[in-house]
């Protein structure tokens, strides 16, 4: 399921990363790597704040929805 369907405070594993190349790899960037964990801290108008590898990244929801775990 995207990460936009997860309920906050819950680890959740990145299956995979979905997207154009571009993305891809701006994600991987990020850390948002399969097999990497991620929390979801907040949700604000469809913006999330999660915890990837030790670090807070706020993502849009389009950005969330290719994030699949």
């Amino acid at each position: 399921m995207p990460l936009t369907m997860v309920k906050e405070g819950e680890p959740n594993t990145i299956k995979r990363v979905g997207g154009k190349e571009e993305t891809r790899r701006f994600l991987e960037n990020l850390g948002f790597v399969p097999g990497g964990v991620v929390t979801v801290v907040n949700q604000i108008g469809g913006n999330m704040i999660v915890n990837v590898k030790d670090s807070r990244v706020a993502i849009g929801k389009d950005m969330a929805n290719k994030i699949m775990v």
